[in-house]
């Protein structure tokens, strides 16, 4: 049962980690502190549950039914007493339940019973509440409350109770299956009262209407009565001992351990960067200005904000600048005068101190005025370390006083917290996060953790690549990194640290300093309900990204949040306030919120006896309490033969059918579709599912009779065609549908408006769009998109007018459809005050029937976001032309219309974004034209004109306001505009970031840009030319307007095409500057550049398509000292100079070269031993680690490459006079990536890979089984399938491609028995092998094997599945015959878990 998780959580994991000392002043007779907080938890559990039960009480029908003749109950009462009991229930979590141990326990117990009877209620009223929704969509009464005044319950009563009497006794859920001795299956049983509503389903998942489930009435009451009954029997005892507990409320203190300025730890590892840039800040004046600064730094527990601190405290560069420093630990006792009283002890006194007082009896006044009076001339520095509470903002205000009356400036106060709220609250600066430390830095700590400063000689060996497993899951945490290395430092042993890594041991650890037990302090702060969902994210992987609707539609499906409390948001903030959570942006600017993984692990500890994340390849099942009842599984790429098994044990283990929560996140394959299926085969009592289906028969089979669920989350593959279940509209509880991963049919159950309590519904607009008769779902929070139509029902705008709840954003599609005003005010839009934001869109062909459709859809005043698009001729309806009604108007979008004048936008006095686009008869915008006033933008922030034809100017007043507030301008498609304000007077577009001009080609003299440091985002393309900037970036092509340097010292990037104006002393001013790329600007470059210009900060620099020559481009090369990259390419002129000082010799610090398609680039250079051997000049430092060649007939010989020794990536490809001459194998031995693909012209050259490979396995220099390559593109495969070379490549290479290898048409022998050595293989590839006829037969023995790709291979007639190993999960087909492409199709549909991807001229799927 669900409270039993709860109650078993505190005794598990305070037994592993007790951190936390209770001090109970009340009562010294106190229990141990686990069964303590069994007690505090089961209390909690009972509230909770209670609440549960009052909440389906609470629904007239329910409480009806609960109260009708045929169960005699006075709901009324129930209610009370419930109510009653819950209020002792709350009242006690406050109370001090330590005292009476005997009696505390036989509440204990009590209320052990009490919640399981309340769960069991939940799940009956549930059930009741069901078919009374289903009889109400029906038109039915089956499940309607006799009230004792005629004989139709009665009737009724007796009809079901028939039932019984004859033998057809059916469980209240009455759709189990009925079995037959033959094949142990049956049908659904099912009935209907309206029969033109039933088909023919078994599971209902068939696309068609799906049939009702029966409500049995006799089963149902007795239900009722018993669990009715025996909660009224609770009641009583356990409000008698409630009442008992002492009204006395427990002090707890937490004994927190103390923390003085003295460095345990002699070196900060990881720290140095923001250790030296807070020591500047403190130390350089920074805040000079201010005679108080506060400085928090803020991060999870065991981060090492303490350390850093010290090591701050105790810098000298402090010390000199400080004449004072205070070093003060609060912990959780925030006391003014307490803190106040160790402050002052620590300040030396001074002579003759006129507010001397006595430390230990003085008043806060008193040690105030002396804190004052001793540092009224002295610069200090105080810390309050370990801040857990701070009661008020006026109480951290009053703490701060003396030190605000100085007369010193730059004084400081540190603060160190794991709570974001406090940092928050008490910074004046920017405050500093600590998060985890860098891998390396992390791992170099972890050692001194271990072993100090010695390390034994065999760690090396043997040990250090358990430790890097080890560094990988502690993610960074100084205190974690201290608890294991305690751990490991008892046994130097390999055996003992793999047992240690592998069960996680440290979680275990107990002692106060340990990584557990120091963040559980954390969780024990929160109140119960903010413990309940923090718990419940150990369901979820790591490093998940939680967003608010999804986790707070979880809390709601599961209960813990109240399905009528508006402030959801609240639970996530106070998480993050109490750091437990972190928020983050994704790239569409949307809030997640993320989880540190040590507090991950901490939500799995606190509930482990509720839920359960199973994502080891080797679970035990052994090892999962039989409390379960929130489940989730992460899917892995693979699974042993265990794992079925350990399945089959979790079903026999588990209550399969009273599970609340299954998750299953990734999408499996069929075997484990098959395994998963068995295993929840009995669901019955989910609130929430989430899953991905590859089929309509993965889904679990009673999936049609989930009827408590709350949140179902399904999702299915792309380029698969599925429809959603039919059944889905069978779940009348469904509160959030999230179909945003489903990639199936757009095509909606037809009766899905049966989902009548659907609040959320997260899906594509072409979903939302696709519901008919929505008006049914009067709970929906959100319709994203409403397409009239007038071919269908259900799909009128009267639909709309029955949604009341509707927020968000609401698009209106197709109202060229809508005849009349009083059609348009069905849809009450007027009425939908929550709404915030409306678009109205016309078809771009119609006729308006009646001018007055546009004044039927006036919106409610409260909208803030508001398009119309396409009216046509439609006069300006009079809720927006004349006296506004929507005057709180933040954004107007209109388009396609012809008013004159314009909406009177003075009226909107917050509008702070207007798009105007496609207006006739537009031609000036400014005040005094078209209704515009001076006063019409007071806000505006964002301005757009888009498809202005006859638009010629936008005039306005000088020094006009607005343009200072301008944000963002874009002008787009205006063809006559020739003049804006921004070309006369830019330096009064002070706020201006954004600034978008295309296709205006009269607009031309723009300012020099960008005109100010705060513009982040310039785009002008006008006939050719264009202008990219976005504060990191700057892109110029054939643009000769004049740039300001100076404001764009950020930019980082920038690429130069076609333009002759700028110079190299231009951009020496941009010190940001790491990427240069130079096309097209032969002018740029010349013979007398200054040696003088240096830009060191540039370490990556292209240039293509340049006129120079091999003398200035060495030239061009000794700007540019810190280059690590360079690529050149289609430099037809240019030959590298062959010298030793100089050229590309000269950069000592590049990796990567990339040349192509140059022509001359190498033909100054000798070729290999005829050249003068090793000894001669090669064109390459030794330092490159990246080399790419293509397209350079020059490229001759590999001789030319033989001292580089580091590469790590090298490619030669369509180098078609490439020879072998000088080759190196030295220059293959760290080799990653390897491709060598000459494509030569004439057929009989043959491949220079084959000798390459064989001069490889021939030299000593490389062992077999010691080659690191891990890609190798080749165009031979008869020179790679051999013994020798592939024994070379066993053991790392996971990709193999061979291209353009015309001369090979099938396998022999020899190359199957090579190709088996490739034991590491995962992708293997073939393209332009244009003879190959057949695919290599022991592909099924290459167990590795995960993806096949075959393009361009038009005589490989035959791609057998049979051949495929078990291993492999896609198959791509590229550019092939037809014959190929039918294969693939076949394969697709008779596996629909196998990915096939066909990308051709014919097809491409």
């Amino acid at each position: 049962t669900s409270h039993r998780g709860l109650l078993e959580t505190a005794h598990t994991f305070t037994t592993s980690c007790c951190s936390l000392q209770y001090s109970h002043h009340t009562n010294t007779n106190y229990w141990p502190e686990e069964e303590e907080e069994e007690m505090e938890t089961a209390i909690g559990a009972a509230s909770w549950l209670v609440g549960k039960v009052l909440n389906k009480l609470s629904n007239d029908l329910v409480s009806s039914y609960v109260a009708s003749t045929e169960l005699g109950f006075n709901s009324e009462q129930i209610k009370t007493k419930l109510k009653y009991m819950q209020g002792l229930l709350d009242a006690a979590q406050d109370r001090d339940v330590s005292s009476n141990r005997s009696s505390n326990r036989g509440l204990q117990s009590l209320l052990e019973d009490l919640s399981n009877k309340a769960d069991e209620a939940e799940d009956v009223l549930d059930e009741l509440h069901y078919f009374m929704i289903q009889d109400k969509l029906d038109g039915t009464t089956e499940a309607g409350p006799d009230l004792g005044d005629g004989l139709r319950g009665h009737a009724l009563h007796g009809r079901h109770a028939a039932r019984h009497t004859i033998g057809n006794w059916l469980p209240c859920f009455s759709c189990s299956r009925s079995r037959t001795q033959d094949d142990g299956c049956g049908t659904a049983i099912a009935i209907t009262s309206n029969p033109h509503n039933a088909t023919k389903s078994d599971s209902g998942d068939d696309g068609g209407c799906v049939l009702k489930l029966k409500f049995d009435r006799v089963a149902m009451s007795n239900k009722i009565k018993s669990v009715i009954e025996s909660i009224h029997n609770l009641c009583d005892p356990v409000s008698d001992l409630l009442n008992k507990i002492p009204n006395n409320n427990t002090t707890i203190t937490v004994q927190r351990l103390h923390t003085g300025s003295t460095v345990a730890q002699d070196k900060l590892y990881g720290r140095g960067a923001i250790f030296e840039k807070t020591i500047n800040a403190l130390t350089s004046g920074t805040y000079d200005g201010e005679t108080l600064s506060v400085l928090p730094f803020v991060g999870p527990g065991g981060m090492g904000k303490t350390t850093f601190t010290q090591h701050l405290y105790n810098d000298k560069r402090v010390e000199e600048q400080f004449t004072v420093r205070v070093w003060v630990c609060v912990s959780t006792d925030f006391d003014v005068l307490n803190l106040t009283r160790q402050i002052l002890r620590c300040i030396p006194a001074i002579e003759k101190e006129e507010h001397k007082c006595t430390v230990e009896t003085a008043n806060l006044d008193q040690l105030q005025k002396s804190i004052a009076e001793r540092l009224k001339t002295k610069r200090f520095l105080i810390v309050l370390d370990d801040i857990w509470k701070c009661n008020s903002e006026s109480d951290w205000n009053n703490l701060l006083a003396p030190f605000k009356r100085g007369e010193t400036k730059g004084n400081m106060v540190l603060v160190t917290t794991r709570f974001p709220s406090i940092a928050h609250m008490v910074k004046t600066t920017d405050l500093v996060e600590l998060h985890g430390l860098e891998p390396n830095d992390f791992l170099e700590f972890f050692e001194v953790c271990i072993f100090g400063h010695s390390k034994p000689v065999h760690y090396e060996d043997d040990l250090i690549d358990v430790a890097r497993d080890i560094v990988k899951k502690l993610k960074g945490s100084p205190l974690a990194a201290n608890t294991v290395g305690r751990l490991l430092r008892n046994n130097i042993s390999r055996e003992y640290w793999i047992r240690v890594l592998e069960k996680n041991e440290w979680q275990n650890a107990k002692n106060d300093d340990d990584i557990m037990p120091s963040l559980k302090i954390s969780y024990d702060y929160l109140p119960f309900l903010l413990k309940k969902c923090f718990s419940y994210f150990a369901l979820f992987p790591e490093d998940y990204k939680f967003y608010n609707l999804e986790i707070t539609s979880f809390w709601t499906a599961i209960g813990i949040i109240d399905s009528s409390y508006q402030n959801d948001n609240n639970y996530l903030e106070e998480l993050v306030d109490n750091g437990f959570l972190m928020k983050g942006v994704d790239r569409y600017d949307d809030q997640y919120y993320v989880m540190h993984d040590l507090l991950h692990e901490l939500s799995r500890n606190v509930s482990s006896q509720e839920c359960v994340n199973i994502s080891s390849l080797s679970f035990s099942a052994d090892n999962i309490p039989q409390s379960i009842r929130q489940l989730s599984i992460t899917i892995n790429d693979t699974y042993d033969e265990s794992f079925e098994e350990e399945m089959g044990k979790l079903k026999g283990r588990l209550d399969i059918a009273n599970l609340r929560t299954l998750m299953i996140f990734g999408l499996c394959n069929a075997s484990i579709a098959n395994v998963l299926k068995d295993t929840f085969e009995d669901l019955k009592g989910l609130r929430v599912l989430f899953i991905a289906i590859n089929m309509p028969t993965s889904l679990p089979n009673n999936f049609s009779k989930l009827i408590h669920l709350q949140y179902l989350k399904i999702g299915s593959p792309y380029n698969l065609e599925m429809t959603l279940p039919s059944t889905l509209s069978r779940f009348y509880h469904l509160k959030f549908l999230d179909l945003q991963a489903w990639n199936g049919s757009r095509k909606l159950p037809r009766d899905i408006s049966c989902l009548v309590n659907l609040r959320h519904f997260n899906s594509s607009k072409k979903l939302h769009s696709n519901i008919p008769e929505v008006g049914k779902m009067k709970c929906l929070q959100e319709l994203k998109e409403f397409h009239v139509k007038k071919e269908g029902v259900g799909f009128e705008l009267r639909e709309l007018g029955e949604l009341g709840e509707l927020k968000g954003e609401l698009r209106i599609c197709n109202l060229e459809t809508v005849a009349s005003k009083g059609e348009a005010s069905a849809a009450k839009l007027k009425n939908k005050k929550n709404l915030k934001g409306l678009k109205l869109v016309w078809g771009t062909e119609h006729q308006t029937i009646d001018d007055d459709v546009l004044d039927g859809l006036q919106p409610h005043p409260n909208l803030r976001v508001l398009g119309i698009i396409n009216p046509g001729v439609a006069p300006c309806p009079r809720w927006l032309c004349g006296d506004i009604s929507t005057k709180r108007l933040e954004s107007l979008h209109l388009e396609g219309l012809s008013w004159c004048p314009l909406p009177a936008f003075e009226q909107l006095p917050h509008l702070s974004s207007l798009t105007l686009k496609n207006i006739a008869g537009l031609s000036v915008f400014g005040p005094g034209f078209s209704g515009v006033t001076e006063r019409s933008f007071m806000h505006l922030k964002t301005l757009e004109f888009e498809n202005m034809p006859e638009l010629v100017e936008w005039v306005g007043e000088p020094n006009s306001h607005l343009f200072s507030r301008l944000e963002s301008i874009k002008f787009g498609g205006c063809p006559l505009l020739s003049l804006f304000p921004f070309l006369e007077c830019s330096g009064l577009f002070t706020n201006l970031c954004s600034l978008h001009i295309e296709n205006c080609p009269k607009l031309s003299q723009f300012p020099p840009m960008p005109h100010t440091s705060t513009i982040t985002d310039i785009h002008v393309k006008n006939d050719g030319s264009e202008l990219l900037y976005d504060g990191q970036e700057l892109r110029i092509e054939g643009y000769a307007g004049a740039l300001t340097f100076h404001s764009m010292d950020k930019v980082e990037v920038m690429h130069i095409t076609d333009v002759s104006h700028i110079s190299f002393s231009d951009l020496q001013k941009l010190n940001s500057l790491r990427s240069l790329y130079f096309k097209k600007c032969d002018d740029m470059f010349s013979a007398e550049m200054a040696d003088s210009v240096v830009i060191c900060s540039v370490q990556k620099l292209g240039i293509q398509e340049l006129c120079i020559t091999g003398e200035l481009f060495s030239k061009i090369l000794k700007c540019f000292p810190a280059l690590s990259q360079l690529t050149m390419g289609e430099c037809k002129s240019l030959e590298l100079l062959p010298v030793e000082d100089g050229g590309l010799l000269g950069l000592e610090m590049l990796q990567s070269f990339t040349g192509y398609n140059c022509g001359k680039l190498f033909s100054r250079w000798p070729k290999g031993e005829a050249g003068g051997g090793a000894r001669a000049i090669k064109p390459f430092p030794t330092s490159l680690k990246e080399l790419r060649i293509f397209l350079e007939p020059s490229m001759q010989s590999m001789g030319l490459l033989s001292n580089l020794t580091s590469l790590t990536s090298l490619t030669l490809s369509s180098c078609m006079e490439l020879t072998m001459d000088g080759f190196s194998p030295l220059i293959t031995v760290n080799l990653k990536k390897f491709a060598v693909d000459a494509m030569y012209s004439k057929q009989e050259n043959m491949s220079i890979a084959g000798d390459l490979l064989s001069e490889i396995a021939r030299s000593k220099l490389v062992r077999a089984g010691s080659f690191q390559l891990e890609e190798f593109l080749v165009d031979s495969i008869s020179a790679v399938l051999t013994a020798p070379i592939c024994s070379h490549l066993a053991a790392s290479l996971h990709t193999l491609m061979f291209s353009s290898d015309e001369r090979a048409t099938t396998f022999t022998e020899e190359q199957e028995q090579a190709l088996q050595l490739l034991t590491s293989l995962k992708n293997l590839e073939f393209h332009g092998c244009k003879n190959l006829q057949s695919l290599p037969q022991g592909l099924r023995d290459l167990s590795s094997l995960t993806k096949l790709t075959i393009g361009i291979c038009e005589k490989i007639l035959c791609i057998p599945p049979e051949c495929f190993p078990a291993s492999l999960k896609g198959l791509g087909v590229i550019s092939c015959s037809p014959e190929q492409i039918e294969q693939a199709r076949k394969l697709k549909e008779s596996d629909p878990w196998f990915f096939v991807s066909v990308v051709s001229p014919f097809e491409t799927y």
